[in-house]
Parts: structure tokens; sequence; C-alpha cells
């Protein structure tokens, strides 16, 4: 069966994430955190794409990518590729080190677009690896430094004209939500062609604002018509799929959905 076509965004600008071959660790030392660095410097050299932010965990790497000559895949093949000849050949190893498909979600607007660059930035702590003011492998303090990597100005333009009022609006934007316990794949989810049943069970949870999936067994039609409007573009969870789970008429998820 052929692979879905990626959604292309019309601002140009992705969510991209790159995995660990079977979510392996593709940074082991701090020598590999910096090399990927370095790889992302000379692809953007190349492809003359723009860096909004990064994150760098063990397993995965977060991007937000603005792709100005639509080179998205060539981008994420270049930059891949390099660092996993590096990886190979460092540890004496063949095969495959990422996933063979990269995710992606375009981004529309410049609202999703500030909180997507929190949520990568919220990564470590969310995953109890450490702070996100001293995480390293971040674009975190390079957002509101000059540097080479990220073009910082589009980021603080943002949150604000003066430099200055930007920095400290950035800061105090980034403290929301970093303590709360969320569904910590929450925007993964958004960027997969299909999820199972318990993935599909927590993101309806967390979008409709549950306690638990039951919950919706006792609404009534106009309330359930109501969440399912919620649910109209939600990607990933097929009509049948939300039947199932919520006990919801399919042909009702149906008819909204065509709404």
């Amino acid at each position: 069966m052929p692979r879905k076509a990626r959604q292309k965004s019309s601002t140009k600008v992705y969510h991209i994430i790159v995995r660990g071959n079977a979510k392996q660790d593709i940074f082991l030392e701090k020598q590999d955190y910096s090399k990927f660095i370095k790889e992302m410097y000379q692809t953007k050299e190349k492809y003359r794409n723009e860096i909004y932010s990064y994150c760098l965990m063990s397993n995965h790497v977060h991007l937000v990518i603005y792709d100005k000559k639509e080179n998205l895949s060539k981008i994420l093949q270049s930059l891949t590729i390099s660092y996993s000849s590096y990886w190979n050949k460092k540890y004496e190893r063949v095969g495959h080190l990422f996933q063979d498909r990269f995710l992606s979600k375009s981004i529309e607007t410049q609202s999703y677009l500030r909180t997507v660059c929190r949520y990568i930035h919220q990564n470590p702590c969310k995953s109890g690896v450490a702070e996100m003011e001293t995480y390293r492998w971040s674009s975190y303090q390079e957002s509101i430094k000059e540097n080479k990597i990220i073009d910082e100005k589009q980021v603080l333009s943002l949150f604000g004209q003066d430099r200055q009022e930007a920095i400290n609006n950035f800061i105090q934007f980034h403290k929301i939500n970093k303590k709360e316990n969320k569904i910590k794949d929450l925007m993964e989810y958004e960027m997969v062609e299909r999820l199972n049943d318990e993935q599909a069970t927590k993101y309806l949870i967390e979008i409709l604002q549950l306690e638990n999936i039951q919950q919706v067994s006792k609404y009534n039609i106009k309330e359930r018509k109501d969440c399912l409007r919620k649910l109209k573009n939600i990607k990933g969870v097929s009509c049948l799929q939300i039947a199932r789970i919520t006990g919801f008429s399919r042909k009702m998820i149906e008819v909204i959905r065509n709404e």
C-alpha cells in the first residue's frame, strides 16, 4: 500500500520528529550531540532552510524548520545520512540508525508556532532529564542569544518587536504548563497516520478534557454532537475507531465529520 503524501504547509514551516530505529538511542556521548548540531548547521547552509527551534533527546530529535525552497525530504535525508555515517563508523556498526520515515506536521499559524516551540523546549523537563533552562542540547538558550544555528530573530518576533521585551515574553510564555502532567506525546499523536486504540483513547481524553472515556456514555444527543465537533479534524483516528472507543454511532460521527 503506497504511503500517504505529506501534508504541505502554506507557511512552509514544519514540526519535524526523527527517531532512532526501533526507538534505539542515537546519542550516547556529548560528542554525538555536538556532531548532530554541526550537521544541522551544514545542512542548513546547503539547503538555505531556517531552523526556529530544536531539541535533541537520547533517542529522538525535534525540529521546527522553515523550508523556504521546499526541500524538506532532501534536508532530512541529508541530515540523517550524514549523521548515520558518523555514528556507524564511530560505533563500528551497520544498518539503519533512524526510522525510515520522519514525522512532520505543518504549522499554519503564529500561535501554534509559539506553542510548538514551547513544547519542544519543555521536552527535557517533562521527560525528567533536566530543567528546560539548563538543558544543553536544545535551542531554548539560543533563542534569547545571537547564534549561528537557529534564526532567533524570527522566533523572538513572535513575542514582541523590542528585543528585550520579546525575550522577557518568551521566557514567561515558556514557564506556562512547564510542570503540568499532560500527555507527553500529544503533539506527536497529531503527526502519525494511525493510532492504536490505547493511544487514541488517551488522545481523546486529552482533547475532550475527561477523567476517563466512560464519561461520554452519559452524554445526551446534543452533548455527543458537541463532543464530536471537537474531534472533527483530528488525524490518526478513524470514524470506526472513535465509535469503538466512545460507543457513539459511527453514522453520527461520519455526519459530523462531513459537515
